[in-house]
């Protein structure tokens, strides 16, 4: 797994919030599609999703934080 800090941008946060039903705005049918394979993955795959695209990983990881899902909108609506 990518061990450096991420930016996730505005548009990857909407996406995530959109794919949690939590907000955001709806992304393109390939990154759609790759939110749902993530939400099944095993670890060992969720590992490599995690690889290949950091920013999703990050925005994915706040969801289950504490105070998360006010993170990602905040990070989705610019701030």
């Amino acid at each position: 797994m990518n061990q450096q800090p991420v930016t996730i941008p505005a548009k990857v946060a909407a996406h995530v919030l959109y794919h949690e039903n939590r907000g955001g705005y709806p992304p393109g049918s390939f990154t759609a599609k790759l939110l749902e394979a993530w939400a099944w993955a095993d670890d060992d795959n969720a590992s490599r999703l995690s690889d290949a695209w950091p920013e999703y990983a990050a925005a994915l990881a706040l969801v289950g934080q504490r105070g998360g899902l006010e993170r990602l909108r905040a990070i989705a609506a610019g701030q």
